[in-house]
């Protein structure tokens, strides 16, 4: 585990544990969510492993590696229409294996109703579905030993993490003492509601839910998987800083709103402050993709 000190001039400490350097193809929350779920569903015999996910969803990425490096199929349903040629991260996808296949977004809101799981079951075959983002409750032991990792290496008050479903956030929860507190930036548009996600993942894992966390809804910087000037600079200026690539959906967000929660003094004095960085790199390609047109920065090597 590699903790990096962000020197900040503000009154509590800022270390940045480097989850992305975990695991050379899975690299942060994606391998710890997808742990014990790849164990389920080779307890339970399968061989196939169905999920969903948006067209530059680090899910997705993570899920078609785990199944090659794994030995099992995999079956992606991708929000929205097919188009060619396929973006980075679905082309890398489909190298690795997985079956990707496309739903409207009118079914796409409806994945997590059985009646339309079984009617993919039906057309796919018999698979091991994961939830979208991975966070179910066996996402979540998964996470919670990063904190077992963590509290073996130093002390700290505050952990924080970004959030897009919540999964990664309840499992550190699960994991915390009951005086460590977690921070939550949501990285999505009106993310209110991931709250009573977090709360419902923690309830179904361990029967409890948990009072010692702050979800901030104020850091989305324009919404999911969007950017602004002010967040592109950021990275840039935080990777000339302290030598370190921050993802562009998630890590970036949650670094940005720590930053300016410092110069609130929202911590306690002489607090430590533990941000994870959960890897997510790969998202910058499908963002030159989309966005390269632009005359903005981007990161070079990516």
């Amino acid at each position: 585990m590699v903790l990096q000190e962000i020197p900040t001039g503000y009154n509590a400490r800022l270390l940045l544990l480097r989850d992305d350097l975990a695991h050379p193809e899975l690299p942060g929350n994606k391998w710890r969510k997808l742990k014990y779920n790849l164990q389920e569903a080779q307890r339970q015999g399968h061989d196939t492993l169905l999920t969903f996910g948006g067209a530059f969803s680090n899910h997705i990425a993570a899920v078609a590696a785990a199944g090659r490096l794994t030995g099992l199929r995999t079956i992606g349903l991708i929000r929205g229409e097919e188009t060619a040629p396929l973006n980075p991260t679905l082309a890398r996808a489909a190298a690795d294996g997985m079956t990707l296949r496309y739903l409207s977004r009118e079914d796409y809101r409806r994945k997590a109703e059985p009646e339309f799981l079984d009617e993919v079951l039906r057309e796919t075959g018999p698979a091991y579905v994961v939830p979208e983002g991975g966070s179910n409750a066996l996402a979540l032991p998964g996470c919670a030993e990063l904190v077992t990792e963590l509290q073996a290496q130093t002390d700290f008050d505050y952990l924080a993490v970004a959030c897009g479903t919540g999964g990664t956030l309840a499992g550190l929860l699960t994991g915390l003492a009951p005086h460590q507190q977690a921070v939550g930036v949501a990285a999505l548009k009106n993310g209110g509601f991931l709250r009573g996600e977090i709360d419902a993942l923690t309830l179904a894992a361990t029967g409890r839910t948990f009072p010692n966390y702050d979800l901030r809804t104020d850091y989305h910087l324009g919404g999911y998987a969007r950017f602004s000037p002010e967040l592109l600079r950021f990275i840039q200026e935080f990777e000339a800083r302290h030598g370190v690539l921050l993802d562009p959906i998630y890590t970036s967000k949650l670094l940005f709103g720590l930053f300016d929660l410092l110069r609130q003094d929202y911590f306690r004095p002489g607090s430590t402050v533990v941000a994870v960085h959960s890897g997510g790199l790969q998202g910058w390609a499908g963002f030159r993709q989309r966005f390269g047109h632009r005359n903005v920065w981007w990161p070079t090597g990516i």
